[in-house]
């Protein structure tokens, strides 16, 4: 396993705090853009596309990554939360990567984050 990714780096939580979003949305963009890195490495190692991880693949990943167990406390519980969390941000990662005609994959935290900001608006 790669090294288990930041929720968000200092320059991407700026990034978000500066939006024009109220809280509930920074929080569903953070939630995104976390999703998003943490789909993209499943998808590195397993060679499956973003749009068909599962939540028992995600549940999987994280019971796999023994540098996690220092930080957070595993249960079933938490491991089922966290993977439903992270494949519930696949609906507006989809929708980001359809509006900017950019594979999941390769979708950048300004293009989330101005997702959020436009579906805000509308």
């Amino acid at each position: 396993m790669t090294d288990f990714p930041e929720f968000l780096t200092s320059e991407e939580a700026k990034k978000v705090d500066a939006a024009l979003l109220v809280s509930k949305d920074k929080f569903m963009a953070r939630l995104a853009i976390y999703a998003l890195r943490s789909l993209q490495q499943i998808s590195r190692e397993t060679g499956k596309p973003i749009e068909s991880i599962s939540p028992e693949e995600v549940a999987l990943w994280i019971q796999q990554d023994d540098r996690l167990e220092p930080q957070i406390d595993l249960d079933a519980n938490f491991t089922q939360f966290f993977s439903n969390l992270v494949v519930s941000a696949q609906k507006p990662l989809a929708q980001t990567a359809a509006e900017t005609q950019t594979p999941m994959a390769d979708l950048t935290v300004e293009q989330v984050i101005t997702w959020f900001e436009n579906k805000a608006k509308s």
